[in-house]
């Protein structure tokens, strides 16, 4: 698996709380947008997102973003 699996082809926008969150970066996970470990027999890895204060996101769904894990409108392309 060279590409990442297009999830969605739209961002999720999502209010997420303080803490740390892991995007899924193969587009494999069934909890999209998050990790869930199916990466495992891939060479993506997920990214880390640590969030400080209450905010709304646009987290890419794509996964073709240059902003990874944030949406950049790349999606708009394919």
């Amino acid at each position: 698996m060279t590409n990442p699996r297009v999830a969605q082809k739209a961002p999720y926008v999502l209010d997420l709380a303080p803490g740390t969150y892991w995007w899924c970066a193969c587009g494999l996970s069934k909890t999209q947008p998050f990790c869930d470990g199916s990466h495992k027999d891939t060479e993506f890895t997920p990214v880390r997102i640590d969030i400080e204060s209450a905010t709304s996101v646009a987290l890419c769904g794509c996964k073709c973003s240059a902003s990874k894990p944030y949406c950049d409108g790349t999606h708009k392309k394919l």
